[in-house]
């Protein structure tokens, strides 16, 4: 090992994650986005929506597609959106 901390980042095209191996996102790759996007949670939709659909089309390439609404709990439903008041 040398000693380097892998980024909780996905691995493509498989999409899990290339430190911890889990489905990505996963949980440190989730707090790192809120954080990155703390004052800008539209864009972060937008950019994990992409990558949503990035995924769904490696994914069924490969044959281990998950389904629509699988990969939109996976990748955008865990996002916590504020009521306009």
């Amino acid at each position: 090992m040398n000693g380097r901390i892998e980024a909780h980042v996905p691995s493509r095209p498989t999409w899990r994650c290339r430190a911890c191996g889990a489905a990505w996102p996963c949980s440190p790759a989730k707090l790192n986005l809120l954080a990155v996007y703390r004052e800008d949670k539209p864009a972060l939709m937008v950019r994990l929506i992409e990558l949503r659909e990035e995924a769904a089309g490696q994914l069924a390439v490969s044959g281990s597609g998950e389904d629509a609404a699988g990969l939109h709990r996976r990748f955008t439903d865990w996002v916590p959106v504020r009521s306009a008041e």
